[in-house]
Parts: C-alpha cells; sequence; structure tokens
C-alpha cells in the first residue's frame, strides 16, 4: 500500500483509488462516504472476516494444553516459586504444585496435545493451530481483559472488532460490521475515538425461538413508510446540527446507526431466528433443552449466521474460567459448556466452505499457574485452583490463513515462562490483521495530536503460524 509514515484512511482511499484499477469508481466514492463501506487492504487477505471465541476468566493451560512432567511429578510437593521476592500472590504461599486435572494427549496426526476434557476439540487437532507461549502483561482480570481486546489496559482505546470494521468495514450494509454476543463490558467492544458507526453491536442470545436476542429490533410504528418519514424528519435536524457545529464524528456515526438500524429491521429478525434450524444443526452445536452447552451453542450458531452474512468481526464470550477454587471439580463443568459448540462451529464453517477465509479465535486474557491455590489455607490439595499468570498461557487458531496441525511455542519445565515461540498480545493482533490484509504498523487514527493503532507502537506478525 505505502511504504511511508501511518496513513490516515482518507490517503489510504486515495492510494486505492489510484494503484487499484480493478476498484470499481462506486467502491471508492462509497468508501470515502461510509465508514462502514469496504475499503482496500494492502496486503493479500486470507481472512475477510474474524470470530473470536473469549473464554472469559482464564482457562488453565496446564490442564487443557501444556502439562508439565516436573509438576505431574511434584504434585503435592511444594516448589521453588519463580516469582521475584517481593511478590505475594493470596492464597499460593505454600507453592505446591498441582497437576493436571486429567490426562491431555497426543491428537491427530499432529500429536497436538489436548484433554481428554476436550474431547470434540480432540477431534479436530489437525485443524487448529495451537498457541503455547502466549504472553500479556496484567495479571487483573479486567486490565488483562482490555489489553487482549483494545492492546491496552489503562486508556480507554479502540477494540481490536472496531479497528478491523475501520479498516475493513462490512460485507453487508444492512447489518453492522462488529456484533459483540455476550460481551464483558463496553471496552471490549466499544469505538473510543474512532468514528461511532465501528462500535460493536452488543447481543443477547435468545432464551427460545420467540425472543430475540437484539433489544428494540422491532419495529414499533404502524407501518414502514410512517417509520421511514419519522427516521427522514430526525435526519435532517441531525444532519443541520452537524453542519452547524461544523462536523462532529459522534453525530455523523448517530446518523448513520439510526440509518442501519432501520434496515436491520427487515433483515435481523430473520437472520437471528433459530426456529428454522434442522435438528441436526442443533445437535452439532449442542442445543437442546436442559444440555450444559445450550446457552454457549445458539451463541456459536449465531457467530456462523451473523459471519456469513457478512458481518466482519463476530465475537462470543464464554464466561466462568476464573478456578481460584476447586479447579478439579468446575473445570470439567466448563469444557462440558463450550467444547461441543466451539467444535460444531469449526466443523459447520468447515463444511459450508467458510473456514477457509474465516479466522477463528480462541483464547483466554491469561492462564493459570502451574502451583496452586487454595483460599481458606486448609483445604486438601484436590480441592485447590489455580491463580492468574499472564506470564504464559494458550490459545488456539483456525481457518483464514493459519497453519493447521501445528503447535507454536514452549514453556519452561514449571510451565510458568516462554522459553520459545513467543506471542504476545500485540504480535497476536498484528497477525490477525496481516490475514485480514492489513499492514498493522499503517492502519491508524489521529487522535489528540498523534497517530494510534491497536498495536501501539509495538507488535510483529508470527510468520511461523501463517499457512
Amino acid at each position: 500500500m505505502l511504504n511511508s509514515a501511518p496513513f490516515s484512511r482518507r490517503r489510504m482511499l486515495q492510494t486505492a483509488a489510484c494503484g487499484f484499477g480493478g476498484l470499481a469508481l462506486t467502491d471508492i466514492i462509497q468508501a470515502a462516504t461510509n465508514p462502514s463501506a469496504v475499503s482496500l487492504p494492502g496486503i493479500v487477505a486470507k481472512a475477510k472476516r474474524v470470530i473470536f471465541l473469549f473464554m472469559a476468566g482464564g482457562p488453565s493451560q496446564q490442564d487443557l494444553f501444556d502439562p508439565k512432567e516436573f509438576i505431574r511429578e511434584k504434585h503435592g510437593q511444594k516448589i521453588d516459586s519463580p516469582l521475584r521476592p517481593e511478590v505475594i500472590q493470596i492464597g499460593t504461599e505454600k507453592y505446591l504444585a498441582l497437576g493436571a486435572m486429567a490426562p491431555v494427549r497426543p491428537r491427530g496426526e499432529s500429536g497436538m496435545m489436548i484433554s481428554d476434557l476436550m474431547p470434540k476439540l480432540s477431534s479436530i487437532a489437525d485443524d487448529i493451530c495451537l498457541l503455547r507461549g502466549m504472553n500479556a502483561d496484567n495479571p487483573q482480570h479486567a486490565s488483562a481483559t482490555n489489553q487482549f481486546h483494545t492492546g491496552v489496559f489503562t486508556e480507554v482505546r479502540p477494540s481490536m472488532g472496531a479497528w478491523i470494521s475501520y479498516g475493513l468495514g462490512t460485507e453487508n450494509q444492512n447489518l453492522p460490521s462488529f456484533i459483540s454476543i455476550h460481551a464483558p463490558g463496553l471496552r471490549t467492544y466499544g469505538s473510543s475515538f474512532l468514528p461511532a458507526a465501528h462500535q460493536g453491536t452488543p447481543l443477547t442470545v435468545p432464551l427460545n425461538e420467540q425472543t430475540l436476542p437484539i433489544e428494540n429490533l422491532l419495529n414499533a410504528s404502524s407501518t414502514g413508510a410512517i417509520q421511514r418519514s419519522r427516521l427522514d424528519m430526525t435526519r435532517r435536524l441531525n444532519q443541520q446540527l452537524v453542519d452547524d457545529l461544523h462536523g462532529d464524528s459522534n453525530m455523523e456515526g448517530m446518523i448513520q446507526n439510526m440509518e442501519l438500524a432501520f434496515r436491520m429491521q427487515t433483515t435481523t429478525p430473520q437472520l437471528v431466528d433459530l426456529s428454522k434450524e434442522t435438528q441436526e444443526t442443533f445437535d452439532l452445536y449442542g442445543i437442546g433443552s436442559g444440555k450444559a452447552s445450550d446457552r454457549n451453542g445458539r451463541a456459536c450458531l449465531l457467530a456462523r449466521k451473523l459471519s456469513e452474512s457478512g458481518v466482519r468481526f463476530t465475537q462470543v464470550t464464554m464466561d466462568g474460567w476464573d478456578h481460584h477454587g476447586d479447579i478439579r471439580g468446575n473445570l470439567p463443568r466448563l469444557c462440558d459448556q463450550t467444547d461441543q459448540p466451539v467444535v460444531g462451529l469449526i466443523k459447520d464453517l468447515k463444511r459450508r466452505g467458510l473456514l477457509d477465509d474465516t479466522l477463528v479465535l480462541w483464547s483466554g486474557e491469561f492462564g493459570r499457574t502451574p502451583w496452586s491455590q487454595d483460599l481458606s489455607g486448609t483445604a486438601p490439595i484436590d480441592t485447590h485452583g489455580r491463580e492468574h499468570q499472564p506470564e504464559s498461557f494458550c490459545a488456539w487458531m483456525a481457518g483464514g490463513g493459519i497453519k493447521p496441525g501445528f503447535t507454536h511455542g514452549e514453556t519452561d519445565h514449571m510451565g510458568y515462562r516462554v522459553v520459545a515461540g513467543k506471542v504476545h498480545i500485540h504480535d497476536l493482533h498484528a497477525t490477525m490483521l496481516h490475514l485480514l490484509g492489513i499492514d498493522h504498523t499503517k492502519l491508524t487514527s489521529n487522535h489528540l495530536g498523534r497517530d494510534f493503532r491497536l498495536t501501539d507502537v509495538h507488535g510483529s506478525v508470527v510468520k511461523e503460524i501463517l499457512a
């Protein structure tokens, strides 16, 4: 695209108009006037869209993907702390090694290590790429979640879904470019200083086939014509205010969102309606009354339908992974709630021919320690949990230009520090943008006198995991 300094969206579009003869003039005009229009990436894109499966709370990598023989042998015994002497972690003062809750075995032809607690995921080991050297900077849930979603853990910045929407727009003008299902907080789907049109639309899974997951989606007006007339009048008044203010991005975003909401009322009800899905599809996703996986299954099915219909970035949050106590009793339940829906999504994308250009990411905000945590100070080892660990954790990706059946990264004998193949959050973001056809150093927005980007001043594309 450009070899010089970071570019603004307007400069990107000017370059596109001059350098890409195959782009229709109508597309250039639309992209220049509509922040949700498809613009041009500067790299050959392998993926068109993203589905982010966020396991909020911090899944234990020791129990799921990265067991350590040293910890297994030392189970219940005191081990040396790798922490600095001044670092205190409540409930972990004894530093007792805590072995894996279930066997973690090689799976598929690739030999990828996956726990018995995830039998469905084990069946698609050769379709995913396991990252065992993930690294973040903050041990607190809120801050780590903010960093994973926005690149920073203190300031209010645009979320990665908003950045991707800003860079690429949507493939369907009747739908938002970014939807967050069961969002863990506004900052995880907010647009901050980017135009408001790029903020994610929050969505909740319907409790049954008769309810809709988006508030106020149904048309309360007597006819569409009456509502159109009201909306036109509101638009004229809002536009007059924008003109008087000589431009206001928030107001302009509101105008566009009101138009989008009107279009959504005619197209979205059918899209989010699950009542017409087959029983075979319900079984694939683990949907059914009384099933532990029902809620997450519905969320993953909605994610597939939304992505297939042109939503650029779809996020599904599955919480409950914060196991400070009784991880032996709690972790199997979480796996039972998520394993079938997640694998059903991958299989459904694959059979529909969508996995090749859909990038799927599964991760929590951090991992958990190899030593146990006992908040009571007296509980037996088998009822202990694990403390937070941002120093190393596991994530996996699939589709969208990712190398399948591949394990990248390694931790030390204890499973605490990354010793090879470290992937920081900034590196993950850079790689995701690269797969979408965007140079992460050049997708910027000027705010408060300087250019900002998702990866701040960091990040490198992890070329080893690219197909």
